[in-house]
């Protein structure tokens, strides 16, 4: 089983090691990979990601580690972006891991110690999970909800201990030994012995993942939004110089949409809640214009139409489904009995048929009966009906046809 460099030393980015063994690709795994004697990277595990880096041979060889993984013997395999061949074992080789990516993980996974441990000094809120991702990271908490007022003091109060560039220890344990320190989480009992990380007067937890010296290594701790999970409340959050490209976006983003408005970007939210407003009451006129001009239109038709039982049949080009069946619905509620045939080209092909209330007709089985010709889709009751027919069908035949329906007497 490999040494583990970087339980002790996470600042180690550069080591010399052997090949012990070689793993050939798989259907699960498509790249090779070489377990090491000892090494420095780290594999996926406790919501930390992998390192990735680079293995060289003696000989110059040069080959990229893509991904660090556990295998459930704990071994920690190397999977790389090249041809194991070129390293059976007993080969010689050094290992360069990420320097930058290291950095952020380490500033990621030691400032969620700090958040978590704030939550818990500030409002006894216990960490439930963490996950670490490419761009921001979560802890879930054991909670249902959380303020934006807590969130803002557990923000200060970890930046409060970042600051103050607490020093941060590695030591290692007995189980025993632990259950009397009072960690803040005590893990499973599969293990004698426990890789404690204490944060000097601050947090002391049970942890394998890679960390700072001191506090101030972190960085900035900013902490973006939450929301809710199904094991309480998920807080999302980026340290360091994630924290710092996260602002820096941000504050891009506000500088332009404040541009946009004319405004200064702390005026930006209600600048935009004025556009809201202004665009709802916008679609309320737009709504209100239609309204009034498809009852001026249907009333208009039913004047023109012939006939105690007005047959009113439209096809409309530049209107939309929405409005042909305003005007549908107009058109048979004037007072006077009228059967509506309407259609729209506009977007999607559709039909609309409606009757007054207590009509002889019926529109569902109508409208079946005609878009059954060309393998539409729609249907409702005897008074109302409404469906869409395939692009390209010829909806003033359709009309035609239901229209001639209507006449016989269907």
């Amino acid at each position: 089983m490999s040494n583990r460099l970087y339980y002790t030393n996470a600042a180690l980015h550069d080591f010399d090691s052997v090949v012990e063994e070689t793993i050939p690709a798989s259907n699960g795994q498509p790249r090779s990979g070489v377990v090491l004697r000892e090494t420095a990277f780290y594999p996926t595990s406790g919501g930390q990601v992998y390192d990735t880096g680079w293995l060289t041979t003696e000989n110059g060889g040069r080959v990229r580690v893509a991904e660090t993984a556990e295998s459930a013997d704990g071994r920690v395999v190397h999977y790389l972006e090249g041809d194991v061949k070129s390293m059976p074992a007993g080969t010689v080789i050094y290992g360069a891991v990420d320097r930058e990516r290291r950095r952020d993980h380490m500033q990621q996974h030691s400032g969620q110690h700090v958040l978590s441990a704030a939550f818990v000094e500030l409002y006894q809120i216990p960490t439930v999970s963490f996950h670490m991702g490419e761009e921001s990271c979560s802890i879930d908490l054991s909670v249902a909800a959380i303020s934006a007022e807590q969130i803002a003091a557990v923000e200060k109060r970890a930046n409060e201990v970042v600051f103050e560039n607490r020093p941060v220890h590695i030591r290692f344990v007995s189980r025993s030994e632990a259950e009397k320190l009072g960690l803040r989480k005590l893990p499973p009992a599969d293990r004698d012995e426990l890789r404690l990380i204490e944060i000097a007067d601050f947090d002391l937890s049970a942890c394998g993942g890679t960390h700072v010296s001191a506090t101030g290594q972190i960085g900035c701790i900013l902490l973006r939004k939450t929301e809710k999970v199904k094991q309480g409340t998920r807080v999302e959050f980026v340290c360091g110089g994630r924290a710092v490209a996260t602002a820096r976006r941000d504050y891009t983003a506000l500088t332009e949409a404040a541009g946009l408005f004319s405004t200064q970007i702390w005026d930006v939210p209600s600048q935009v809640r004025k556009t809201f407003e202004d665009a709802k009451v916008l679609r309320r006129e737009r709504e209100d214009a239609l309204e009034q001009l498809a009852e001026a239109m249907a009333s208009a038709e039913v004047k023109q139409t012939a006939g105690e039982k007005k047959l009113i049949v439209r096809l409309f080009h530049d209107r939309d489904i929405a409005f042909a069946k305003l005007f549908a619905q107009k058109a048979t509620r004037t007072g006077i009995p009228a059967i509506a045939l309407v259609a729209s080209t506009l977007a999607s092909p559709g039909l609309v048929f409606a009757q007054t209330a207590g009509g002889t007709a019926d529109m569902g089985a109508l409208l079946k009966e005609v878009l059954a010709s060309v393998q539409g889709r729609g249907g409702g009751s005897r008074d109302f009906a409404q469906g869409g027919a395939p692009p390209g069908s010829d909806m003033e035949q359709l009309l035609q046809q239901a229209a001639d329906r209507i006449k016989r007497g269907l």
